[in-house]
């Protein structure tokens, strides 16, 4: 049994004029707007904490970014109980093919919608257990001890080549985008989770604006999701910027 103490935003920047991302802080979708709740894990077999940056320009985005998560949290709540750590994995994968499917054919059917497409990170927790996925090149970092770790590996042409290239907004895998073969990275981290562990998902319109030994001293100093929000936007703001910290109290 755990306690999670949540806080949740989305902010459209200093530069964009509507904002494509989207948080799904547990029971709220979370956009232009900042959030917190906490909740005790003893008398709940799901939930899902998740982030999605949306991409295909003005409208279309929005839109994938929050039928992604609208359509992920009805899957997770409709499973059927008891499925096995590997039962549930494939049923995360047979997921991502029917989203990847409905994304891309919303485009097809209208014009304005073409191609539009969204990253996605996120934590599930299901029958006892704690996963991460992630599609694209939105984080998940962990502080633990002081210390700030990336846990997700980015899905970008920059990642791809070392870092030799400045290629940061080029992602090599999302959710829709006219990709058909999206993959899922997705890692049961349940014997790896400790009391006093906080976790941050963030769009990059954070990791792009604040480095990491920065957002690592705002967090040791116990600062909120809507306060990354805002360093990111002092510093620029150039795009869209959301941010989920969750912290694992017991």
């Amino acid at each position: 049994m755990s306690r999670i103490i949540l806080t949740a935003a989305s902010r459209v920047g200093c530069v964009r004029s509507n904002n494509e991302d989207m948080v799904l802080a547990y029971d709220k979708f979370v956009r232009s707007d900042a959030h917190q709740t906490e909740f005790m894990t003893e008398n709940i077999d799901r939930f899902v904490i998740a982030l999605a940056d949306g991409m295909g320009g003005h409208q279309a985005g929005e839109v994938a970014s929050e039928e992604t998560l609208s359509n992920l949290k009805f899957f997770i709540d409709d499973l059927p109980l008891g499925l096995a750590s590997g039962e549930f994995h494939e049923m995360m994968m047979e997921w991502l093919k029917s989203i990847n499917q409905i994304i891309n054919s919303r485009g097809l059917v209208d014009k304005s919608k073409l191609e539009m497409g969204t990253t996605l990170v996120g934590v599930l927790y299901y029958g006892g257990r704690y996963y991460w996925m992630n599609c694209g090149d939105s984080r998940l970092y962990r502080l633990r001890d002081g210390k700030l770790t990336q846990i997700t590996t980015d899905h970008s042409l920059h990642n791809m080549v070392d870092g030799k290239q400045k290629h940061s907004n080029v992602i090599t895998n999302c959710i829709g985008a006219g990709i058909h073969n999206s993959y899922l990275d997705i890692f049961d981290f349940t014997d790896d989770m400790l009391a006093g562990d906080t976790y941050l998902l963030c769009s990059d319109g954070l990791n792009d604006m604040v480095a990491d030994d920065i957002i690592e001293r705002l967090l040791n100093e116990g600062c909120t999701a809507n306060h990354l929000c805002e360093a990111a936007i002092e510093n620029g703001g150039y795009d869209n910027v959301s941010t989920c910290v969750f912290h694992v109290v017991d």
